[in-house]
């Protein structure tokens, strides 16, 4: 699909699909003052007539293009839209007739706590520091211990994360940390709590709120879940003491069509839904919304739909109001497919990634914390670099958000033992300084990763 679009910059074609166009809108126009003039207007004027906007989020569906289907139609297909979405009374885009009008989102009022999510939000992306992405679920991060072997418990994935947490000088390089509810209320072996530890190591806690993704449109698309009760979660996590929260949106690229507009109208709707509650709760929202690097197509592709994914992102969240000073974007970098069989330099991947953010996100921003995506420790680092490197004066922080790419070689010198803790937490040092160089285009020398690549199909947290 995405494969065949294609440039004709010949004169004859633009003139053709000119005169096509006017001789479409003109058949428009006149069936629709046909249907004025004679029709029964009464009942579609009833059925359509002007909605107020909702407070939070309105869903957003994009008519479609044929001009000669039916109302009844059209109709059908948005509550076939809604259902699939899980959500009722949205506005759609405007009516063409004129028959209906579609008003602006109303205006809100600023959030209570505006001026502790920007301090929060330039804190998280001060120079040279970037976030431990270590909200993994229970069923993911027991995965990971088994990799070395040690069981699925309580007890382990605490030590596990008390040793990151306790890193020596950890906050030279790591400004934050987002963690997973268990996490955010557990204590240390000697009873302190790990907010208290992050706390006193200059850390910031953060929270993930989502609660996880259902099937939806097309086989293998998803729409993320989580905003009921959100409002009353996230209140609690701000008393526990979180400052920012984390919500993934996932999208992929498939040659039957996927992304479809649903799911990437759906996505974008959550993520901004998500992103105006945090706001008024007091957590800075990290939007997330990741097009995963699996399949064939190379990386002018996957540019295209990120920057589609991210414009109707941008759109979703401007029509919550929501407060761009208060919020961080977290995207993919931009890479081949992983079965392309094609390879990006970082140089490429710093050209594609940031020129196509160029095109989409505001300058208010503070920064962009990038996600790993099951790139290798050492390839992250590297793009990450090369971006800092060449636009040192892009008009948002260019950081990290990493969870595998800082993990995984922490994780394998661990290996469950307590004699192999202070190794570990040496390891996890040089990883984060290592990142956080490279988020000021500073990064030389071999990387100190001990492993390759970390690509999981089809990645869940």
């Amino acid at each position: 699909m995405y494969q065949s679009i294609g440039h004709d910059n010949s004169e004859k074609k633009w003139a053709n699909w000119g005169l096509a166009s006017s001789v479409i809108a003109n058949v428009a126009l006149a069936g629709a003052v046909c249907m004025v003039a004679f029709g029964n207007t009464e009942p579609m004027l009833e059925s359509t007539a002007m909605r107020v906007a909702p407070q939070v989020a309105p869903m957003v569906h994009i008519a479609p293009r044929n001009v000669f289907q039916g109302a009844n139609f059209r109709r059908n297909l948005r509550m076939n839209a809604e259902e699939s979405l899980g959500f009722t009374g949205y506005i759609p885009y405007p009516d063409t007739t004129g028959a209906s009008l579609t008003p602006l989102p109303a205006k809100q009022e600023a959030s209570p706590y505006s001026a502790e999510l920007k301090e929060t939000a330039a804190a998280i992306v001060a120079d040279g520091k970037g976030i431990l992405a270590c909200d993994e679920s229970t069923k993911t991060i027991g995965k990971r211990l088994e990799q070395i072997g040690v069981p699925n418990e309580e007890t382990y994935r605490r030590q596990w994360r008390e040793l990151l947490f306790r890193t020596p000088k950890m906050n030279e390089a790591i400004s934050s940390a987002i963690l997973y509810e268990e996490t955010l209320f557990q204590n240390a072996e000697d009873g302190t709590p790990f907010v208290d530890i992050m706390k006193a190591n200059n850390v910031i806690p953060g929270i993930k709120v989502d609660t996880g993704v259902r099937a939806t449109f097309m086989d293998g698309e998803t729409i993320t879940e989580g905003i009921d009760g959100l409002a009353e979660r996230a209140a609690k996590y701000y008393k526990q003491g979180a400052r920012f929260a984390k919500w993934r949106g996932v999208l992929r690229i498939d040659p039957n069509g996927a992304p479809s507009m649903e799911a990437i109208e759906g996505n974008a709707r959550a993520l901004a839904q998500y992103g105006k509650i945090c706001q008024m709760n007091g957590l800075v929202p990290i939007i997330e919304p990741e097009v995963l690097m699996d399949g064939a197509h190379g990386i002018e592709v996957q540019r295209w739909v990120t920057e589609k994914v991210q414009a109707a992102t941008m759109k979703a969240l401007s029509d919550v109001n929501i407060e761009w000073e208060g919020m961080l974007l977290k995207p993919n970098m931009i890479l081949p497919g992983t079965d392309s069989g094609k390879t990006a330099s970082p140089e490429e991947v710093a050209k594609n990634t940031v020129e196509g953010l160029m095109r989409t996100l505001p300058s208010a921003v503070p920064g962009i914390t990038f996600l790993s995506g099951g790139q290798s420790e050492e390839e992250a680092t590297r793009n990450l670099n090369a971006m800092n490197k060449l636009y040192p004066n892009a008009p948002w922080k260019l950081s990290f958000s990493f969870g595998r790419a800082l993990q995984a070689s922490v994780l394998k010198a661990w290996d469950g033992k307590t004699e192999n803790v202070e190794g570990a937490q040496k390891l996890f040092y040089a990883l984060s300084k290592a990142n956080g160089d490279a988020s000021l285009g500073k990064f030389e020398g071999e990387h100190p990763a001990t492993t390759g690549s970390l690509y999981e199909k089809n990645y869940v947290y």
